[in-house]
Parts: C-alpha cells; structure tokens; sequence
C-alpha cells in the first residue's frame, strides 16, 4: 500500500515514488519478461512500430528527449526546428513544458509546480500523449487497454487516494517499468472498475470496454 505524505519541495520526487510503487504491483504469475517471449495475438500483429527513431518512446527516451540530459542540451539537440511553450499549471502539483513541432505538441517535461525549468536543469520526467509516438513493440497513447494486452500481457490498473487519485496501468510483460502508462475512459471518472480498496489503495484487472491508454511516460 501506498501513503505519501506531499511535503515542501520537489513534487517529482511524488510522482517518482508513484512510479516506483507501480513497480511492486502483484500480478500473479507474471513477472517483467521480454515481449518476445509473449505469444502475440492477432491484434498485436496487427500494432505499428514507430516510423523512426525520433518517434520512439524508450526505456530513458521519449523522442529526441532524455531523461539525465539537461533542458539545454534538448534544446541544442533540438535547434531551431522546434518550439517551446510553459503550460502552469499543467495537472496538480506540476508544470510542464510542451515541445512542438508545426504547431502539433509532441511531448512535455514535467517539473514541479512553481518552479522554473532552467537550461541547466536536468529532465527527470518526460511525457507524450501524441500518438504518432510508441514503444519498440508498437504501444502508445491512443491504443486500447485491450490491444496492449495483446501485445504486454495482463493490464492491472490502480490509484491511490492519497495521490490525487491519478491512475495508472501496469502490463505483466511490459519489458521495463521505467515506462508508465496512463490509462482513461471516455466519460468515466476511472478507466478501471474497482471494488473496496484498502487504506485509500485501489487496484483491478477489470476494466471500461472503451479504457485506452491516454498517454505515456518515461521517468529516471
């Protein structure tokens, strides 16, 4: 169970810890394995790969971004082909700066609220609701819950009260928790159907027929 007291200071360090919580969900029978040795179904067959390098999501990487490197170093790599816009607030407790490219957001830093991302600051979280952008094995934001399955195994979603009830999904062989993914259902409050928690902590493997991943993202 989870219970994070939100203190002064950097709210990544929060969502960090969230992260690392997602870690240690119990999924019986699965453990963290390479796709391959998961059967692909049809609709796994079926998922595209990212077109190019630059439209990757990795295990540090979301594109041409890289959790460790610096906002300047980004935006060195990046040069004048890109633009950069501060969206604060962005969701509870953090800012985020959007990255485009031909007006078209392709993914975000998130930082902690109040803040200022400056040049030599390092990235610590990386963020992508574009779904041009996808994992090696074709999974990103836009895919329902059920064609990720196809593909990672067993989708187990949970969230915490003590969170701001953001929820989150797990995949038994998704090769590295380095990734989060970020689940929704249009026109419900959770993409997960939950039944009585324990000390704020929900989790199930049940969920909405219309639960797609909402977005996608890559923590140190």
């Amino acid at each position: 169970m989870l219970n994070l007291k939100i203190l002064s200071g950097s709210m990544i360090a929060v969502l960090l810890a969230i992260a690392s919580h997602l870690t240690l969900i119990s999924i019986p029978g699965a453990a963290v394995a390479p796709v391959g040795a998961n059967k692909l179904g049809e609709t796994a067959n079926a998922a595209t790969k990212p077109s190019s390098v630059s439209l990757a999501i990795g295990d540090r990487t979301i594109g041409e971004a890289k959790v460790g490197m610096t906002f300047g170093q980004l935006k060195q790599a990046l040069g004048s082909t890109s633009q950069f816009k501060v969206e604060s607030p962005f969701m509870v407790d953090f800012d985020a700066v959007a990255i485009s490219r031909s007006g078209k957001v392709q993914y975000r830093i998130i930082y902690a609220a109040g803040t200022k991302l400056k040049d030599t600051d390092v990235i610590e979280l990386l963020m992508t609701d574009n779904p041009n952008y996808k994992t090696l094995q074709g999974v990103g934001p836009g895919m329902t819950l059920k064609q990720a399955e196809a593909i990672y195994g067993k989708a187990t979603l949970s969230y915490n009260v003590d969170n701001e009830m953001r929820e989150g999904v797990v995949f038994a062989k998704q090769p590295t928790r380095k990734i989060m993914f970020v689940p929704q259902a249009e026109g419900k409050q959770f993409a997960g159907v939950y039944g009585t928690g324990q000390g704020g902590f929900y989790q199930t493997n049940k969920y909405q027929p219309n639960a797609a991943i909402k977005s996608v993202m890559v923590r140190k």
